[in-house]
């Protein structure tokens, strides 16, 4: 189960990438190896990820620009790209939460138009990197949390479908970490969440009540 998880996890983040990559015009490709993007992915994504184990290094570089810059998320820490110019950026942990009961009340808001969603990306700090594409993706949830003066003090980002969801770009400026995730949790109650996250952002997740599944690392060329 734990490893149907963790592979479902790297789907979905494959599919969130390419949702942001498509909102800023490029257009990605996806086989049973990888997803990937053949022009440099805006920052902070990654220009690949791969979708199962034991994937060649070289075929797979071969589909992006592989220069300076260049990332990859090896989605199984089985990749060795250090003699193609590549160092390892952070390893991380995929992380997985099934069906279960709502924590807590879901004191998260939809972001449904751009000028809200301009506030939350200043809130988050990602600024460009979120486009108004996104909100008409039926595959995405945008949500937010307020402080009584209705400025955005936290959120998080929902992708996906098929009861699998994606939880990324979860973020706060006044509570525990942990009471974000136990929200967005609370959303979907019936589905299952994956994502990913790395020390000191994995301990909050873990005790919302998600998974560990398994490693990942992510590769950038120097």
């Amino acid at each position: 189960m734990l490893n149907d998880a963790r592979a479902a996890a790297a789907r979905n983040n494959a599919e969130w990438c390419d949702i942001v990559c498509g909102s800023h015009g490029l257009t990605g490709r996806t086989d049973a190896e990888a997803w990937s993007v053949p022009r440099r992915s805006p920052p902070w994504y990654p220009d690949a990820v791969t979708l199962r184990p034991g994937v060649n290094a070289e075929a797979l570089l071969a589909r992006i620009d592989a220069g300076p810059g260049a990332s990859v998320k090896d989605s199984f820490a089985d990749l060795d790209l250090s003699g193609y110019g590549f160092r390892v950026l952070f390893d991380a942990q995929w992380i997985h939460r099934p069906p279960a009961e709502p924590p807590v009340d879901a004191p998260l808001t939809p972001v449904s138009t751009p000028d809200e969603l301009a506030a939350w990306a200043a809130a988050h700090g990602g600024g460009e990197l979120f486009r108004p594409a996104i909100l008409t993706d039926p595959r995405v949830r945008v949500l937010a949390r307020h402080d009584d003066q209705g400025v955005v003090t936290g959120g998080a980002v929902l992708s996906g479908g098929s009861g699998v969801y994606g939880v990324s770009n979860l973020f706060t400026h006044t509570d525990d970490p942990r009471a974000i995730w136990q929200a967005v949790s609370a959303i979907l109650p019936d589905a299952s969440l994956v994502g990913y996250e790395s020390t000191p952002d994995l301990p909050p997740a873990l005790q919302a009540g998600l998974l560990p599944t398994g490693p990942l690392r992510v590769w950038l060329h120097n």
